[in-house]
């Protein structure tokens, strides 16, 4: 899962204030990159990673700081020496890396939770940081046009202009210098839709394993008994009925990804009649590439097709094919370029 869908979900929970820590610019090598999110509770208790555990003690300690103070602020951690000359740690991970602290407090948690209800509608929201004026909370802007946050409204027409024209901006999360001075930029994307076809017993799991890459699981199924909780008690949601009833409810678009194995050679060949010429972002059959070649009127899979479906690692077991298929999706999805940047 991205970091902040659990950075999110601990603001909705947290009964006070608290600190969320950004990395927002890496030089070298490091084990996160630009956009991860860390939480930090008033006590000091903390939800997610900004490093492989050597940065999250200091980090806590100065948002303890910034909690008090009330302003945000921006930290640097030099990890590229292995002696304890920089900060005091050692790390030797080869990155100088900057963190910003935004304080989340009454005033501001509103906020963050306007972000999480956008990512739950299936939104992909921008946010804007600038780094000079600390006392001003950052300004978001979904896809759909809603804008919250803290810049004056309407937002300065040249900022956006920089928010939405700048091709090296277009899905990346970084630091961006403007004729107003230094700004932080981080796309927020939602979860990546994952739709099975079939709720066999080689289905659940896939849908543990995709869950638990960050994916939200639909599970598709005309069969009641198959397509239930009791059977599938990790997906997200489940559609029962035929494919002619059930793909134009699923409203699928550009960012879908959908897996066919039902195991039903003609029930395959209906879903693929009514898929293959939808903008998926992965479509995926499974079993050997002769049968999915059958499936089609040409007697030829297009390209876009992937079959068989998942990573040759040799899977055997349906807990292996389910690691080699989320295996694959993730490398679909960090590949897929600038509209697919979690």
């Amino acid at each position: 899962m991205e970091s902040y869908y659990a950075v999110l979900e601990a603001i909705a929970g947290a009964p006070g204030d608290g600190v969320v820590a950004i990395i927002i610019d890496v030089e070298g090598s490091a084990y996160q990159k630009e956009g991860t999110c860390m939480w930090i509770d008033a006590n000091g208790e903390t939800v997610g990673l900004l490093s492989g555990g050597c940065l999250e003690e200091a980090v806590a300690a100065h948002a303890l700081d910034v909690l008090v103070s009330r302003q945000a602020a921006a930290v640097s951690f030099d990890l590229r020496t292995e002696d304890d000359l920089s900060w005091g740690q050692g790390a030797g991970c080869n990155g100088l890396i900057r963190v910003w602290l935004e304080p989340v407090t009454e005033d501001t948690k509103s906020v963050w939770l306007a972000l999480k209800r956008c990512l739950d509608r299936g939104e992909h929201v921008l946010m804007a940081r600038s780094l000079s004026n600390r006392n001003e909370p950052p300004f978001f802007q979904s896809e759909t046009g809603e804008r919250f946050g803290g810049y004056a409204s309407p937002p300065r027409p040249e900022w956006l202009k920089a928010l939405h024209g700048t091709p090296f901006f277009r899905g990346r999360n970084g630091v961006q210098e403007t004729d107003d001075g230094a700004f932080y930029i981080q796309h927020f994307w939602p979860k990546p839709r994952l739709v099975i076809f079939g709720a066999g017993p080689d289905v659940p799991p896939l849908v543990s394993a995709a869950k638990a890459a960050g994916f939200s699981v639909t599970v598709s199924d005309w069969r009641p008994a198959f397509c239930h909780p009791s059977h599938v008690p990790d997906a997200d949601a489940l559609v029962i009925g035929f494919p002619h009833e059930t793909v134009p409810r699923l409203h699928l678009n550009e960012r879908d990804f959908v897996i066919i194995m039902t195991h039903q050679f003609e029930r395959d060949r209906e879903l693929v009649s009514l898929l293959a010429d939808m903008p998926l972002a992965y479509l995926g059959v499974l079993g050997p590439q002769r049968r999915t070649d059958r499936l089609f009127p040409s007697g030829s899979a297009p390209p876009f097709v992937r079959s068989p479906v998942g990573l040759p690692i040799g899977a055997r077991s349906p807990q292996e094919i389910a690691i080699s298929i989320t295996a694959e999706l993730i490398s679909v999805l960090r590949g897929r370029g600038t509209e697919a940047a979690l």
